[in-house]
């Protein structure tokens, strides 16, 4: 059975404003939708919601022409870019505003966590938020009763139950948020990013909590995050937005790679030093960036155990300072996104000479620890007080797996190894 039903959805925003500026304008407007019954005038006029370029409208998509269909009981996993479009499309589901083209339509109670706090009274206790949500979802005294205890020990706050939520930091305000929308037995459980304020033990109970919604009570879930372990772990398939379009949906893990690939290649496709995805100042770029084997040749795969050697090459512009503490980190990630190892002089204690402005260093790691995969390579250069160039996924390589040990075995499981012994002691 289709439990979620997206039909030609669309959402204009004007930039900046409410309305469409003048009064003439919002006379037109409901003169020729309300009266006229017409299409809405402004709808033909609005610009690509991409937030990385200046409007050429004052009117903007936030969402065009989604179309998809959720069945009851799949675990979606909604994937993007800041500014996609993702917190908008569970923000029409939820009901907390309307689409501006489109139908939606949804069978089943709908319990969301949009944001710290979603739904709560700031002057009501906790217990008394637990009532008046559940009683929004239609549920009676005796039902909610019967789920309090419950939703209480998920969320660890017995001791604050009773106290106005406006008193609760951030990570309880989530515990009790998610404890509610995902115990008051809901049909359809929608959670954004917020989950990401709460803390490691809590994200794991959460992520457990939506695989029991989703695998035991048959219930559907939608799920934004910006970690794609997450997603794997939990999604069965996933909705890849951009620009407020969908540009790919399939099963999770197609939908995770190809959006990895698409982040790898669009913050390739120029020239490392011409690159504007980047944060800091500027006054010391990376230009260069070489994985090279023994005999110095350019290579993009290494085998786990060899020798890592990669060459860098900064360039120093409007240096001005007195610091001499530069700290540049080269950080490994997977193709997840999580970092895996850093290798930076600030660990090692050593100064970067920066007497030249083009600095040249050369990292190496002796037996190379991480197992067979895909990795990128970014940097992070900062002093004392500045950031002065932080740039992800400045590139990409591979690794195979390798005789780490020199035992003649290779080896082939977990992230990386690591140099031990074993000694029987009786």
């Amino acid at each position: 059975m289709t439990a979620i039903e997206f039909n030609n959805i669309s959402k204009q925003y004007r930039l900046g404003l409410v309305s469409t500026r003048t009064l003439s304008h919002d006379l037109n407007r409901w003169w020729v939708t309300k009266i006229l019954r017409k299409e809405d005038p402004y709808l033909k006029i609005g610009s690509v919601n991409d937030r990385a370029s200046a409007a050429d409208s004052d009117y903007v998509w936030a969402l065009k022409d989604i179309n998809f269909k959720v069945e009851q009981g799949d675990v979606v996993g909604i994937i993007g870019k800041n500014g996609a479009g993702k917190s908008t499309l569970l923000k029409l589901l939820s009901r907390v505003t309307t689409p501006t083209t489109g139908t939606i339509k949804a069978r089943g109670r709908i319990a969301s966590l949009l944001e710290v706090g979603t739904g709560f009274h700031p002057e009501m206790t906790g217990r008394e938020n637990i009532y008046m949500n559940g009683a929004i979802m239609g549920m009676t005294k005796a039902e909610i009763t019967r789920k309090l205890d419950e939703i209480v020990d998920f969320a660890g706050v017995e001791r604050y139950i009773d106290t106005p939520v406006k008193r609760y930091s951030s990570g309880m305000m989530v515990r009790l948020g998610f404890a509610v929308a995902a115990h008051l037995d809901p049909e359809i459980l929608v959670v954004d990013e917020v989950l990401a304020v709460g803390d490691a033990e809590f994200q794991k109970k959460a992520i457990g909590k939506m695989q029991d919604v989703s695998k035991g009570d048959g219930r559907t879930v939608l799920f934004v995050s910006h970690n794609m372990e997450s997603m794997q772990q939990l999604c069965t398939k996933g909705i890849l937005l951009k620009n407020g379009f969908i540009e790919y949906s399939d099963s999770i893990e197609d939908v995770v790679n190809y959006y990895q690939k698409d982040s790898v290649l669009m913050s390739q496709k120029n020239n490392l030093f011409e690159r504007t995805d980047r944060k800091g100042n500027g006054d010391i770029k990376i230009v260069e960036c070489q994985i090279v084997n023994r005999n110095y040749d350019n290579i993009d795969t290494i085998i786990t155990g060899n020798k890592f050697i990669l060459n860098v090459k900064l360039e120093k512009k409007n240096w001005n300072y007195n610091s001499k503490n530069v700290i540049v980190t080269v950080n490994i990630s997977n193709s997840y996104g999580n970092r895996i190892l850093h290798l930076s002089n600030y660990y090692l204690a050593k100064t970067i000479d920066l007497s030249n402005d083009i600095i040249q260093l050369q990292y190496c790691v002796d037996k190379f620890p991480l197992c067979s995969g895909q990795y990128f390579i970014g940097f992070y250069i900062a002093d004392e007080l500045n950031v002065l160039d932080w740039i992800e996924n400045v590139k990409e390589f591979f690794v195979e797996s390798g005789d780490y040990f020199k035992t003649g075995r290779v080896t082939n499981t977990g992230v990386f190894l690591i140099e031990h012994t074993i000694e029987q002691i009786s």
